[in-house]
């Protein structure tokens, strides 16, 4: 029965709803597989044709970069002769998107159907990003070009989690809402918090509904796998878990893989661009989307910051963005290729004068033994280190051994539930590190607390008001932004 419905929704519902909605997704979704057929040093070539392109359009039609190319005398035509004359262009940052408005745009929004998107805020103050409606097409149909890609066809069922928002909508977005859901063949949990009569909850539609695909945040599934694992209860519920919206620690990979049993994809997506990366099945690693855009490293440290320049928006052209993520990029002969997605700038975290990594400190508590997860709170004086104790841990053994470890001198220790872990943004993500006082303490998802800014949080935001000068800095000089799911509704966005 569920096949039976499956195909009736991609064959019948689908093409009505793309009608309805003015949407060209599925003949892109064609034009993008074709566009993989070919070999990678082609599809390079077409990128840097794009790129070029790029380029020479913004400088006519975009007011920000037409004054910014006069007054560093940038001639995009000498890109074709000379490919590292990019490095002479500046990067872009979201602290300049916020400045600029509507002079980043090619058009006045009045003159055509355009669609907004807010970026998530989880380390700083969001700005809007507007697509034209080509730009959401491409982005809806890379979407389903990927997940075709891991064995995920449209026929097949997906499920989303989503924070419960407390606003009510009218009934007529709401009809549409469910329309879009139906034609996409994808249903929604809405949770508001992870305790165990949550969970449970979560555990029981989940089951129910034995989709083929569940997309969510990694943090959201470790925390049922958890508690699915304390339980000591193991069944097939879903067949593929693509985890987006954050980081994807190997440690929670292994956890939700063993515990369901399922497949576990990565991808990478931004508000700013959508999805621009993906685990497809012939890595193991992301393989960046060159037929979305040029990626690039912002500097030659290690880690390295990720740029990009999108070619799909041509109403609000981003050429060498700064995302805030930092990895590192390898050129194979099947494309290029994220091997280490190492997190964010704001995942460098300073105790006791020194710089760590957030995956250093997760190392240390994996050795440590007994954690399941941690935080650490630096929105007060006194940093905080906040632990999920598993359900057989010592706690005085935890705190025994950390009193060893030099970056935890001066810290606060305190041992909580995933229930009580600080979602940051509007999209209630997880971050190792808290920043801001956008926290959920009144459990209001999609409300967030005036962002109030203290210490090294002051100081980074200090840095944002500088702008860049397009030659690399270390890691811990870095404007930041966030990265952000572009998870959309239909897929048809």
């Amino acid at each position: 029965m569920k096949n039976i419905k499956g195909h009736f929704i991609s064959s019948i519902a689908y093409p009505i709803a793309e009608y309805s909605e003015k949407r060209t997704v599925r003949k892109k979704c064609r034009e993008i597989s074709e566009y993989y057929q070919l070999p990678f040093q082609e599809r390079k070539k077409i990128a840097f044709e794009k790129l070029c392109k790029r380029l020479e359009f913004s400088k006519i039609h975009v007011p920000y970069y037409r004054d910014l190319f006069q007054s560093i005398r940038f001639d995009p035509e000498k890109l074709r002769r000379d490919p590292n004359y990019l490095s002479d262009l500046p990067y872009l940052t979201k602290d300049i998107i916020r400045e600029q408005g509507d002079r980043l745009l090619s058009r006045p929004l009045h003159e055509l159907r355009h669609h907004v998107r807010k970026t998530g805020g989880s380390t700083g103050l969001s700005c809007f990003i507007y697509y034209d409606q080509e730009a959401l097409d491409y982005s809806a149909a890379i979407t389903l070009y990927a997940r075709k890609s891991i064995g995920k066809l449209h026929h097949h069922s997906e499920l989303h989690f989503a924070s419960r928002f407390l606003d009510s909508f009218p009934l007529r977005d709401r009809m549409r809402e469910w329309f879009k859901c139906f034609a996409m063949n994808r249903s929604n949990i809405f949770f508001d918090s992870l305790d165990d009569s949550a969970l449970d909850r979560i555990w029981s539609v989940l089951k129910k509904r034995a989709p083929r695909l569940v997309h969510g945040h990694p943090s959201t599934l470790y925390a049922l796998a958890c508690y699915v694992a304390k339980r000591q209860e193991k069944t097939e519920a879903f067949n593929i878990f693509e985890s987006s919206g954050e980081v994807l620690d190997p440690h929670m990979r292994a956890k939700i893989a063993d515990t369901f049993s399922c497949k576990v994809v990565d991808r990478y997506g931004l508000a700013e661009f959508g999805v621009i990366g993906y685990q497809t099945k012939e890595t193991s690693d992301v393989q960046v989307f060159d037929s979305e855009g040029w990626m690039e490293t912002g500097s030659h440290d290690f880690p390295e910051e990720l740029v990009f320049t999108g070619f799909r928006n041509q109403l609000m052209p981003l050429i060498r963005y700064r995302m805030g993520d930092m990895g590192e990029l390898q050129e194979t002969q099947s494309g290029l290729h994220i091997v280490r997605l190492l997190g964010r700038i704001h995942d460098i975290v300073t105790l006791g004068g020194r710089q760590y990594p957030t995956h250093y400190i997760q190392d240390v508590l994996d050795r440590i033994g007994g954690v399941q997860e941690f935080q650490i709170d630096l929105r007060q004086a006194a940093p905080r280190l906040l632990i999920v104790p598993e359900s057989s841990a010592q706690l005085n053994q935890i705190s025994l051994r950390l009193d060893k470890a030099h970056w935890f001198k001066g810290m606060e220790l305190c041992f909580i539930g995933h229930k009580d872990l600080i979602r940051v943004g509007h999209q209630a993500k997880f971050r190792h590190l808290v920043l801001y006082s956008n926290d959920l303490k009144s459990r209001e998802f999609g409300k967030e607390a005036p962002q109030v800014l203290s210490g090294e949080a002051d100081a980074e935001a200090a840095k944002l008001k500088k702008f860049s000068d397009g030659g690399g800095t270390k890691f811990g000089d870095c404007p930041t932004m966030p990265k952000t799911d572009f998870s959309s509704h239909l897929g048809i966005s």
